[in-house]
């Protein structure tokens, strides 16, 4: 997958979480995890345009990893959300799930392909 390609997909994996966070019930566990989840979902997409301007390769591989870091809370506070049934429920939340998964898959492979690399030089 090409650099535009998964910035989009990242994009619009902040724009679900977006909506989905503004759906969620004016409760206290309704504004608390759609706070945090807003925080963490949203965070992927800059710190990987943070990425793309790396002073040095660890710095990059620091920069993806936040960003893997921020895809796992996302995961966990959306599976959070879908077990307690804070979400509309017309909200597709496995498909989010799901695309939030296939995210943590390809950057963990893009950090181990970085650090093999790094290892290189």
């Amino acid at each position: 997958m090409n650099k535009p390609d998964l910035e989009e997909r990242l994009i619009n994996f902040a724009v679900l979480i977006i909506e989905i966070a503004n759906k969620m019930p004016n409760t206290r566990a309704g504004i608390h995890l759609s706070g945090q989840l807003i925080r963490s979902g949203t965070s992927p997409a800059l710190n990987y345009g943070e990425a793309q301007s790396g002073e040095s390769r660890k710095d990059f591989i620091h920069k993806i990893k936040i960003v893997l870091k921020e895809l796992r809370e996302s995961y966990i506070c959306l599976k959070i959300i879908q077990r307690t049934k804070l979400h509309d429920p017309k909200t597709p939340i496995q498909a989010v799930l799901d695309e939030n998964n296939e995210l943590i898959s390809i950057f963990v492979k893009s950090v181990e392909t970085a650090q093999k690399n790094l290892q290189k030089e």
